[in-house]
């Protein structure tokens, strides 16, 4: 499935509002935010993703963007896990280009597990 335009966490206030509101999760290499957003629009909305990976954490810019394509793709491939209609934040550590992909990809379809599982009790 694609990553469309709309599922991008785009403005400043969206991330503060996930950073805020939301729940965190330690996922080791990364660190996970979840905001369930609640819409009358639409029944079944997208869920919505933003990428950090900061100098201080990651390090230069080629690991920082290594970090962030890595997120993206896992992502991408398993974004039908993730419940509709939550914000999601993920941060990147340092960790995070040490470890193979296979095993960052395990670890974010068991926080989204994780998530599904408290949002339907």
């Amino acid at each position: 499935m694609r990553f469309r335009p709309e599922q991008h966490l785009r403005r400043q206030s969206d991330f503060r509002a996930v950073r805020e509101k939301g729940r965190r999760i330690n996922c080791g290499p990364f660190t996970l935010w979840c905001l369930h957003r609640e819409t009358e629009i639409t029944p079944a909305p997208l869920p919505r993703v933003g990428f950090v990976a900061s100098t201080a954490s990651v390090g230069h810019a080629v690991l920082r963007n290594r970090a962030r394509r890595r997120l993206r793709e896992i992502f991408r491939r398993n974004q039908e896990l993730v419940p509709t209609g939550c914000d999601l934040l993920l941060t990147a550590r340092a960790s995070l280009n040490q470890l193979d992909y296979a095993e960052i990809e395990r670890k974010f379809i068991d926080v989204c597990r994780q998530i599904a599982s408290v949002k339907n009790k």
